[in-house]
């Protein structure tokens, strides 16, 4: 699947991109990075949806999607872009590419209570608060759950 933004085509992830989406993970979730071996499952687990972005080589961005189509949603598991590549629509084409994918009635994501740049994106996509999940992160801060 390849769906283009002016320069970054939004790619398949594989097994080949782990060390990049280590870097971009522990990048992007300093309190909340996914220990290797979730990484990698990301990458090869059947049915999951692992898309992403370069630049020059680089993992711009990722986003991790899971169906849970017997049950009627899905889920955005991760979606991360590294800051300098932030505020070119890479989240916004990437949130897009993976609810396309994800094909299901209804998608889930949680966001950090603190996250307001990513809320706002959310719900200019068509994401609503749906629910509070209270201390889910490392550090005690609340997850926000959005649906759309």
């Amino acid at each position: 699947m390849k769906m283009n933004l002016p320069d970054f085509p939004i790619l398949q992830a594989s097994l080949s991109d782990l060390n990049q989406l280590r870097e971009l993970d522990r990048v992007c979730f300093e309190k909340d990075q996914w220990p290797l071996l979730e990484l990698a499952a990301a990458l090869i687990l059947p049915g999951l949806v692992r898309l992403k972005v370069e630049s020059n080589g680089i993992m711009a961005g990722f986003i991790g999607g899971d169906s849970h189509r017997s049950d009627g949603f899905g889920w955005v598991t991760t979606i991360g872009v590294r800051p300098e590549f932030r505020r070119q629509g890479i989240a916004r084409a990437l949130m897009l590419a993976c609810e396309e994918s994800l094909k299901v009635p209804k998608i889930r994501l949680s966001v950090r209570r603190s996250n307001l740049g990513a809320q706002k994106l959310y719900a200019e996509i068509g994401y609503r608060y749906a629910d509070v999940w209270r201390g889910y992160y490392t550090d005690g801060e609340d997850a926000l759950i959005m649906e759309k």
